[in-house]
């Protein structure tokens, strides 16, 4: 019976009550070792008796093995593989071992967890008992919190216990403190009755009501120890625990031994083993009897982990050697727990060992499993003899840290190679390697000094290593709006002989044409971004950065459509295949490039899902980008407090790491906010003030002008800077709604009535053309506006009727209002105020999933497609049908989900 846990058990209850009604839920345990984290995940297990139960849990020794801990999850489960797509099947199959490993996105792996554990909840409510989850793999780690985050209306409950030091990434969590005095006494009473006294009452006061230590220090309470000061409970609990294992037998001691280092608890192994060194299975009987470990369905547990480490602590160093030789013979169908075996016994350097180790690190790389295969690289480099070989291996595992966003790790394994890689490597890998440790610890200037001098050391040489290093320095300058330094990088490639073959005429053209837009301006920049956007719509999806960067050139030249159908093209590919890296980036140019088109309840859906794959990739440096759209969005519709919030979190992004594109775009939000509400002095000096800034050089800047021409005109103050800049750009643009909104501009400055009107007149008649109703309704709006103070109040009607009905559509409130007061003014007095748009009312996943529906998606293809399951999907669609006032899928055909 547990004790002083009721809430926890409710909690618990709740929990799988949900799972029989269809709802999934997720909650991690959390605190120190024997707080009674295991005893609440068997309580549940034992409350699920009509449940489907899958129990894994984080083995230390196994800690570097990639997926190791999710086969331990799954591996009664595999069965079932088969019911899901041949992607995901194929992805978890490889990197369960069961398949040839693929070289997909480690989130591949997770979105078929995800599908797995709902295809098992088809009949039955289903149970994951994650124990010891601070010892999970992290490769496991990542794939079971991607899972656990979109579980949602499938019947699943997912548990996890663990201690400090599990990054919960957002999961539920709930942590265990001590009992209270009462529970503390009535455990202690049911585990030692007999105990009476000054040691009943040390205990009580020792075990600072730990479950565990109340149940395991009356059986030592005689020990010497307990006459010195108090050591920290863990301590106690292993030396409660040494005491127990020193009192076995030899043969026991090491028995135990082989079960600890077993990894995970086969009988069957630890028997061989056992055999191998000449003890007795008997011997783990002892064990058994003594209370130490449990031993059912051919699995060996230790009654808690700290077992584990009291019995390594009282091994000798030889016993560890041989038992560590022994499973490594015993292993050679495993080659990743060989691999750590052979390493664990090597005394000194061992090339065999430090081979099996790189195969394995080239295994987890494959894989996505970074942080495996940096330890398993560095480990091999540490069992090298050659050091040339040292060397590569040092690097290797530097890359992966550097993949794992472990800068400081990444930076002392280059430091330790340098010396060792031949000269050749040293020229062309360490710089790309130091420059990118130098970004991911906030240092962009050295970033680029770096990548600038490796430039210089190898352009003899190697002009394609060369070219790539100057392209990242151009790349890189301009994400932190360093415009000089962008320049000084152009011109070194522009100096630089490449050839067809160096195949890197697109980067070079990219970083060129980044550079002219800052030096001579859009007249010669925009014909080379231009051409750029052409050649990335014809690119393969291999090439995939260089589609990222096309979309990228779309949105400078201000072809929103072409940016969009670029980067949705990439980023259904990347669905598809699972590659939620790819995604994320993705999702910076689809979220703009919608803004722009004013699809805004799009853009919010786009930006929403982006800003939760930016957690979940290790990309925090994309979030502050997703944030400012957002910001820019909540202004466009008023939300002050909300885009107040948003533009925040965008500029500490910004602080932390220097990136500029979220700050630009915080930045205009907070001017689009008060130009929606009137506030036009405090526009201008926030628009200023950003364009004295970083923001200046981001595509962003040429869109404040005519928020600035705005302002400007209702104060009556002249606009002539801002007007050169728009009219530069929109020249050389090309793009016909560019035009009209340079008309709108030049006619808000015009003093002059008539050529006023003609300005408005041809803004009008080339906004026809659609595609961009936000810039169409601002030009329509102020063109009524105009048409009434100059009496033309028929005409004036139209327009702000217009104007109108297309910021209620995008809910655009205040700009609404706006347009609704001028009307009225205007003589409209039968004016009704539009119903919301229906689809205003939808989330952005259920307008995602809604829109699939209605083109004829299945629930399966639809959760395939966005990373959920099929019961999720439909439990959207059954909250989203009484908004559209839908009953079934086939109306869904008839809206307009546009």
């Amino acid at each position: 019976m547990l004790r002083g846990r009721e809430s926890e058990q409710q909690a618990i209850d709740v929990l799988l009550d949900q799972a029989r009604a269809g709802r999934s839920g997720v909650l991690v345990l959390g605190g120190e070792p024997g707080i009674g984290k295991t005893a609440l995940l068997t309580y549940a297990g034992e409350r699920a008796q009509d449940m489907r139960v899958l129990r894994g849990l984080g083995v230390e020794t196994e800690a570097e093995i990639p997926y190791a801990s999710l086969h331990l999850l799954l591996r009664g489960a595999l069965g079932h593989l088969d019911a899901l797509p041949e992607p995901q099947a194929a992805a978890l199959a490889g990197a369960l071992g069961l398949a040839p490993a693929r070289a997909d996105d480690r989130f591949h792996v997770g979105v078929a967890v995800l599908s797995l554990l709902a295809e098992l909840a088809e009949d039955r409510p289903l149970l994951c008992l994650v124990d010891d989850a601070h010892w999970l793999d992290p490769a496991s780690a990542v794939v079971l919190r991607f899972a656990a985050h979109r579980l949602h209306a499938e019947g699943v409950v997912m548990l996890f216990g663990a201690r400090d030091g599990f990054d919960p990434g957002g999961l539920p969590e709930r942590r265990l403190s001590g009992l209270d005095d009462g529970s503390a006494a009535r455990v202690l009473a049911d585990a030692a009755p007999g105990l009476t006294g000054s040691t009943r009452l040390k205990i009580l006061k020792e075990s600072a009501g730990n479950p565990l230590a109340l149940l395991e220090l009356p059986r030592t309470a005689d020990l010497p120890f307990y006459d010195h000061s108090p050591l920290p409970l863990p301590e106690r609990l292993r030396l409660a625990y040494a005491a127990r294992v020193g009192r076995l037998p030899q043969a026991a001691r090491t028995a135990l031994l082989v079960t600890a280092l077993a990894d995970d608890g086969d009988l069957n192994m630890i028997t061989k083993a056992c055999a191998a060194l000449g003890v007795e299975l008997a011997a783990l009987g002892a064990a058994e009897r003594a209370g130490l470990v449990t031993i059912a369905g051919r699995q060996v547990r230790f009654a808690h982990p700290l077992m584990r480490a009291a019995v390594f602590q009282l091994s000798t160093y030889d016993l560890r050697l041989a038992v560590h030789q022994t499973l490594a013979g015993l292993l050679a169908d495993r080659p990743d727990r060989r691999a750590w075996h052979l390493a664990a016994a090597a005394t000194g350097p061992d090339e065999a060992a430090a081979r099996a180790l790189e195969d394995l690190a080239r295994r987890a790389g494959e894989r996505g499993a970074s942080v495996s295969a940096c330890t398993a690289f560095e480990r091999a480099a540490e069992l090298s003899q050659d050091e040339e070989l040292k060397g590569r291996r040092l690097l290797s595992a530097a890359v992966h840290a550097t993949e794992a966003g472990q800068p400081q790790r990444a930076q002392r394994l280059v430091e330790a190679a340098t010396a060792l890689v031949p000269a050749t490597s040293a020229r062309t890998t360490l710089p790309k390697l130091r420059a990118r440790i130098a970004l991911d610890q906030g240092a962009p200037h050295l970033a680029h000094d770096l990548l600038l001098k490796g430039a210089a050391d190898v352009a003899g040489d190697d002009r394609a290593a060369a070219g790539l290093m100057l392209v990242e320095a151009a790349r890189n300058a301009n994400r932190f709006g360093d415009a000089a330094r962008l320049v000084e990088a152009a011109d070194r490639l522009r100096e630089l002989d490449l050839r067809p073959e160096d195949d890197l005429d697109l980067a070079r053209q990219a970083a060129l044409g980044t550079a002219l837009l800052l030096t001579e301006g859009p007249a010669a920049a925009l014909p080379i971004m231009r051409e750029l956007v052409s050649k990335g719509s014809r690119i393969t999806p291999e090439m995939h950065s260089r589609r990222i960067n096309a979309s990228y050139f779309a949105l400078q030249t201000g072809d929103f459509q072409a940016a969009w159908e670029i980067a949705r093209a990439a980023a259904d590919e990347c669905r598809a295949n699972g590659e939620l890296g790819k995604l994320a980036v993705l999702h910076i140019t689809l979220a703009a490039s919608e803004i722009f088109l004013g699809r805004f309840t799009d853009a919010t859906a786009t930006a929403t899902e982006g800003l939760h794959l930016t957690a979940e990739t290790g990309r925090p440096s994309r979030a502050g980008c997703m944030r400012g759209m957002l910001a820019w969005i909540a202004a466009a519709r008023g939300d002050a407090d909300r885009c107040a919030e948003l533009a925040a979190a965008a500029h500490e992004h910004y602080d932390a790491n220097g990136i500029v594109n979220g700050l630009a775009w915080a930045q205009w939000a907070r001017a689009l906010l008060d130009l929606g509400l009137g506030r036009h002095a405090e526009v201008l000096d926030r628009l200023e003030t950003a364009l004295a800034g970083p923001a200046r050089h981001q595509f962003q800047a040429v869109h404040f002008a005519p928020d600035q021409i705005e302002a400007a005109a209702r104060l009556g103050l002249p606009a002539d800077r801002p007007l050169r800049r728009y009219e530069a750009w929109a020249e050389a643009s090309g793009q016909t709604w560019a035009q009209a909104v340079l008309h709108r501009c030049r006619a808000l400055l015009e003093p002059d009535g008539e050529r006023a009107h003609d300005h408005f007149r041809t803004a009008v008649r080339l906004h026809a053309g659609g595609g961009h109703p936000w810039e169409s309704a601002r030009t329509a709006l102020v063109y009524g506006e105009r048409l009434r103070r100059d009496r033309h109040k028929g005409a004036a009607r139209a327009q702000l009727r217009a104007a109108l009905e297309t910021f209620q559509r995008l809910g655009a409130r205040p700009w609404a209002d706006r347009a609704g007061n001028e009307l009225r003014a205007a003589g409209d007095t039968g004016l009704v105020a539009a119903g919301a748009d229906a689809l205003s009312a939808l989330s952005p996943q259920e307008l995602q999933i809604v829109r699939l529906a209605a083109a004829g998606r299945t629930n399966k293809e639809i959760g395939a497609q966005l990373f959920l399951s099929p019961k999720t999907v439909s439990y959207h669609l059954y909250r989203a049908f009484p908004k559209l006032n839908v009953t079934s899928r086939a109306q869904l055909a008839g809206l307009d989900l546009a």
